[in-house]
């Protein structure tokens, strides 16, 4: 039995009515005193309950029901139901304990579908491991699809069981972890192990697309809709319809462009630019960061809003050092892969190495580990690597710097090395300048601060 919390006769009518057509019975009531006597008698399976009770419509009486329906059952979910005004006082519920907040007015479809990712989330409760980490990477294997992701660490396998118990709703996922841990890797994961898994995979990498492009690129826009519209262009919502939307890199996002997110996630609807007809959207949204977002959302940098709408399930990816033990597994599996890509089938990684990659910090996590053994195997020309071809490739520095306007010998310099470096320069030749720096690289600021991170480089604001 359901719970429907609000003092508006006519809301309650409403809500019951698409309850029970839904399969869901439910009884409602008025007031927050009737509430608290209702869960006593017997708790709901789910609450649905409105913000205000009084003429004062702080919202102060809400979050007073909310916390003594969490006390007297604490197991029981709670959606809000406020107007799009009080969002905010909908995250102070969120933080009380809600599972879920809806606006008002609703989408029926919205609603429900709510509705039921957050009963699938009450149901998705990691099954007990069996004993051993093989053990349990074999059972993980035959309930889930999990081929891409190496590794018997308990901590990888607490995110695979995690993963594959929410993969089945269509929950909000947030991805955190340092650059180079995977997060693009588990976000396929959810996907491929979800009831979406024939529809669309959409990957944007929010750290590469400025404020004054977001809405094209995101919403699509109609030919002549801005001066350089010369032709339609699908958004990569449309792009995503009916399937999931990777939002990698959310922590560059501009504020300007979280605000325009937030409606669309909060709405489930859309307009594309120079069309004003709203779309309806049916997506799951996963989204990844290797940045701190309650940090920025202490530093004003992230709204609070959004943090609440994209976090409903948050998975934490270990970085590389904290499960060390699969260093071995990860480089003889990419060793495997090279095998096949150079046609070199006696090619192999002898056990001294292994245990030297194993003591390795490895900063920049598995990205890094598949570049190494990918130089190793190309500047060592053995069968047999020996830990001595993975040390010159990890300390080697170029013989000399190129000349201006020459490239780098081929074997001297990796990709990343040679960003790092034009970095470096573009810094020490704009005094630290980092509008100018981004603008000469054509870069935004955001996608700038992101290569910061990954190279290691300091700056100043």
């Amino acid at each position: 039995m359901f719970l429907i919390v609000d003092d508006d006769l006519a809301v309650r009518t409403s809500l019951r009515l698409l309850l029970k057509q839904a399969g869901y019975p439910a009884q409602a009531v008025a007031t927050p005193a009737e509430a608290l006597a209702a869960v006593r008698e017997a708790a709901p399976q789910l609450v649905l309950m409105d913000m205000n009770y009084s003429l004062a419509t702080t919202g102060e009486d809400g979050l007073a029901l909310l916390r003594e329906v969490k006390h007297l059952a604490p197991q029981v979910p709670v959606i809000l139901i406020t107007g799009w005004g009080s969002i905010s006082l909908a995250v102070e519920g969120m933080k009380a304990g809600a599972a879920e907040f809806v606006t008002k007015p609703w989408h029926n479809d919205a609603l429900l579908q709510t509705i039921r990712t957050v009963l699938a989330v009450q149901d998705a409760t990691p099954d007990a491991a069996p004993d051993g980490p093989a053990a349990s990477r074999r059972q993980l294997d035959k309930q889930y699809r999990f081929a891409d992701i190496i590794g018997h660490d308990e901590q990888l396998l607490h995110v695979l069981r995690n993963v594959g118990q929410v993969a089945a709703t269509d929950a909000s996922v947030l991805i955190e972890g340092e650059s180079g841990t995977g997060k693009e890797l588990i976000a396929e994961a959810i996907h491929r192990n979800s009831q979406r898994r024939q529809q669309p995979f959409v990957k944007v990498n929010l750290g590469g697309i400025s404020s004054s492009l977001f809405e094209s690129e995101m919403f699509g826009h109609r030919r002549g809709a801005f001066t350089d519209a010369k032709a339609d262009r699908v958004g990569r919502f449309e792009l995503a319809n009916g399937g999931t939307i990777f939002l990698d890199e959310i922590g560059e996002l501009e504020l300007a462009s979280q605000v325009k997110l937030l409606r669309v996630l909060q709405d489930r609807t859309y307009e594309v630019l120079g069309d004003s007809k709203p779309r309806r959207l049916d997506i799951r949204v996963i989204a990844a960061t290797n940045r701190n977002l309650a940090e920025l959302v202490q530093q004003g940098r992230f709204r609070e809003d959004l943090f609440y709408r994209i976090n409903l399930i948050t998975v934490r990816l270990p970085a590389l050092r904290e499960r060390a033990q699969d260093i071995p597994l990860l480089a003889q599996h990419f060793v495997d892969q090279l095998r096949a890509t150079y046609r070199r089938p006696a090619l192999k990684v002898g056990t001294r190495a292994l245990h030297w990659l194993r003591e390795q910090a490895l900063p920049g996590n598995i990205r890094e580990l598949k570049n190494l053994v990918e130089r190793a195997v190309l500047v060592s020309g053995k069968d047999e690597l020996g830990p001595e071809d993975f040390q010159a490739n990890a300390q080697r520095l170029p013989a000399r710097a190129p000349a201006p306007g020459e490239l780098p010998t081929p074997g001297t310099m990796t990709l990343d090395e040679l960003e790092a470096q034009m970095i470096r320069q573009s810094l020490t030749h704009y005094d630290g300048n980092i509008s100018r720096v981004a603008k000469a690289l054509g870069l935004s600021r955001g996608a700038l601060y992101r290569r910061f991170e990954k190279h290691g480089i300091p700056y100043d604001e």
